[in-house]
Formats: C-alpha cells, sequence, structure tokens
C-alpha cells in the first residue's frame, strides 16, 4: 500500500485561506486563538499570525475555527419555536421598541435599545461584563472593541460605529456571563465558538449594510474640515456617526474646538455605504440570525415608499430569536427598561429594503465570485436560488456588475487568464 504524506492543516492554514478568498469579514474570532491578533490592514480590519504559530496543528483548535468562522459556513437558524421569515430570519416576538431612560435614547443610533437592555443586564446580575465597541479614547475617528464590567461604561458604547471593529476578539467574548453586542458575522463567531467551549453568553445583534473602510472615514473628514484652518495632524476630541438625536449627524470634533457636522444620508449614503467590504456584499445574514436578541433601525416610511430621515426621537425594531432573547425582552419592559408596543414584520420589511434585496442577490453574486476563481463561504437554509430566478433581469445585472467589481476594485482576473499569464507565451 502506497503511503500518502498530508501535510498537517492547522488555523493559520484556514486563516489564510478565508482572508486570500476575499472571504474575511474582520470579526475577530480569529484572535480568540493563541498567536493571532486583529489590525487594521488596508482599511478593514485583518488576523494576523505570529510566525511562531503558524506552523501549530491542533486537531480541536481546527475544529472549532472551521465550525465557527463566518468565512467559511453560514447557515440560517431555527431556534426552538420559532417561525423562520425568508428576509428576518427567526423571530418569537417583535416590537418597535425604545430605551425608557431619555438620555440613552436620545445617545443611542436609533431607540437606544441594545445600550438599555446591556446595562440592565449588568445591574440586574444577569451579566458579569459587556463586551462592545467604542470610539477609541485617543483618537476618536477610530473604533475599539472593549469589555467593561460596570453599568455606567455601557453609556460609552452607545451609538453605531461605521467601521472596522473586531468585537469577537475580546477575550471574554464567548464566556458564560457575557453580553456581547456585535454585528451579524460577529454574533455567529460568538454563537458557534460558545457552543463549541460549552459557555452561554448573551448575544445582542443588529441590522448590519456591511463594513465600510476606514479610509472612507478619514477621507470624509478631510474634506468636512477642509478650509476650516483645524489642524488634522492632531487627533480630534470627539466623533460620532449618529446618535444625540434620531437619525443623528455624523460629528467631528477637533482640537481647537472647531466641529464640523453632516447628515446620516450623507455620511453613510454618499461617503461611506459605497466602501464596504466584499465579504459584506455576499453575506446572506444581516440581520443577525445567530443572536438572542436583535435590534434595527424602523424608519418612518415618506409617501414615495423611502425611509423618512427627519430628525426625531428614535425607534427600534427589536425582535427576539431565542427563547432566552424572548425573556429578556419580556423581563426588561416589565422592569421598565424598555418600552414596546407589536410590530408587523411587513411594516419592517418596508422600510429595511436592503436586507431584502441583499438576499434576493446573493446568488448572482457568489456567482461572480466563482467564475474569477475565488472560493465563497457555504451558505445553507436561504433560498438563494428560488429567490434568484423571480428576478432574472436584476440578477444577470448583479452578477455583471459584482464580476466589473471585484475586476476593478480588488484586483481579480478571470481565473484562465492568470493561468495563461503563468504559462507564459513564447
Amino acid at each position: 500500500m502506497t503511503r500518502i504524506n498530508v501535510r498537517p492543516t492547522g488555523v493559520a492554514t484556514e486563516i489564510n485561506r478565508v482572508v486570500a478568498s476575499l472571504n474575511c469579514s474582520g470579526c475577530g474570532l480569529c484572535a480568540q486563538f493563541k498567536g493571532v491578533t486583529m489590525r487594521l490592514q488596508g482599511g478593514f480590519m485583518r488576523p494576523v499570525v505570529d510566525p511562531g504559530a503558524a506552523s501549530r496543528t491542533d486537531a480541536d483548535e481546527l475544529r472549532q475555527f472551521r465550525a465557527a468562522c463566518p468565512g467559511i459556513r453560514i447557515q440560517a437558524q431555527h431556534p426552538a419555536g420559532s417561525g423562520w421569515d425568508p428576509d428576518f430570519g427567526p423571530v418569537l416576538g417583535a416590537w418597535e421598541a425604545h430605551a425608557t431612560d431619555a438620555a440613552i435614547r436620545h445617545e443611542g443610533s436609533s431607540g437606544g435599545v441594545l445600550t438599555a437592555i446591556a446595562t440592565w443586564l449588568l445591574e440586574s446580575g444577569r451579566a458579569c461584563r459587556v463586551v462592545g465597541a467604542r470610539k477609541d479614547q485617543d483618537d476618536p475617528s477610530l473604533t475599539r472593541s472593549v469589555a467593561v464590567e460596570a453599568a455606567d461604561e455601557v453609556r460609552a458604547l452607545a451609538g453605531s460605529r461605521y467601521a472596522p471593529a473586531a468585537n469577537a476578539a475580546a477575550p471574554a467574548a464567548a464566556d458564560s456571563g457575557t453580553a456581547f453586542i456585535g454585528k451579524p458575522c460577529e454574533a455567529q463567531a460568538i454563537r458557534r465558538l460558545s457552543e463549541a467551549r460549552a459557555q452561554r453568553p448573551i448575544i445582542l445583534s443588529f441590522f448590519c449594510a456591511g463594513t465600510p473602510d476606514q479610509r472612507a472615514t478619514d477621507r470624509l473628514l478631510d474634506e468636512l474640515f477642509a478650509g476650516t484652518g483645524a489642524d488634522r495632524t492632531q487627533p480630534l476630541c470627539d466623533m460620532r456617526y449618529r446618535g444625540h438625536g434620531w437619525p443623528g449627524d455624523f460629528t467631528a470634533v477637533a482640537a481647537d474646538g472647531t466641529t464640523v457636522t453632516t447628515s446620516y444620508s450623507e455620511s453613510w449614503g454618499r461617503a461611506l455605504g459605497s466602501t464596504v467590504q466584499w465579504r459584506c456584499r455576499v453575506c446572506p445574514d444581516g440581520v443577525g440570525e445567530y443572536s438572542d436578541i436583535t435590534a434595527a433601525d424602523f424608519w418612518r416610511a415618506t409617501p414615495d415608499g423611502y425611509p423618512d430621515f427627519t430628525d426625531g426621537a428614535g425607534v427600534s425594531a427589536l425582535l427576539a430569536r431565542t427563547p432566552q432573547g424572548l425573556e429578556i425582552i419580556r423581563d426588561a419592559v416589565e422592569a421598565g427598561v424598555i418600552g414596546v408596543t407589536p410590530l408587523d414584520l411587513d411594516a419592517l420589511r418596508a422600510v429595511q429594503p436592503y436586507q431584502h434585496e441583499r438576499r434576493d442577490y446573493l446568488l448572482p453574486r457568489r456567482v461572480a465570485a466563482r467564475l474569477m476563481g475565488l472560493r465563497t463561504p457555504r451558505m445553507t437554509g436561504f433560498r438563494a436560488r428560488r429567490r434568484a430566478l423571480r428576478r432574472p433581469r436584476d440578477s444577470w445585472r448583479q452578477l455583471r456588475g459584482s464580476v466589473s467589481r471585484l475586476r476593478s476594485k480588488f484586483s481579480v482576473d478571470w481565473p484562465w487568464r492568470r493561468s495563461a499569464a503563468g504559462r507564459g507565451r513564447g
């Protein structure tokens, strides 16, 4: 019998494969494994493997990583007792909601419900720490993932950060006793890793349209401060993407006190949204299916059907995903932490069209990636084929546009052209 020598595969090898295929979301899961850290590279958070750990093989580590990494596999979730909505995933209950604390509601990006619930989880002893993201204390144009253990510190986590962060990298993120707040990809990573390690954190998430390039924030700041005379070589005193009203303005304060601002529709719609990483464009779960509780903006619609961004008191859509999430929401309402009224999912669908469309276009975008020689994560249960066939013309446009994007923005060329170039011509 011929013996076949198979080179051992470790977590480092798998990490490199995910990154090379443009499937890394920057969630931070990799940093849960020894010798791996997360750093800002090319505008996004990416794993860096210490040379000493690159050759290490550990079967248990590898099993955990492959099960948890959102760049390898994503599966539609069906927790016990839940219904499954084709756009919003598992739902045990849905409400319009807001924090009853006026200050938290004002500071939050929508109704402040995740901040209010996380604060209450600490105060009530249901959690001993909260993991989330906040502005960097030294340079508020950057975003940092942190763990806090005091209820009054949770307020610093209020408000969206449309920038790279890696919340799943926090050391205690997957532990029992943690209330974890993160993007849907981070929620998946923590859910799967905690299951592999027999832990049970409380997972809170939110609707996500993708992670923008950090350099887009830098360009927006340069544009807004141009002509003001402010010294852009100095770190800012403050910067927020939203909040302090709903939806709230992008606001930055320079070291000399100069303040600049622009609307949410300008900051996200014009400057940031178009720079989201490729992995986010082939994401089937922008709605936090792996969480216990998910929050989302619940815009009012204008007569022509578009979201109304008129400033006002914030309101969130709040979805219970699991029995634990449902219990937490009910207890938080009883404790007077949040105020809720029942929500029809069709009303949420009407003001969150992007989450509907991204699932419609999932298949053509994945096909485009495969045509360009890229792997895509394995995705099951999202009915991608059926949805794409309902809109054949739009699917064809998405396929062509995705191929063009990959070729130009990400410098990916047709695989047979790469092969011809490798062979050379005499």
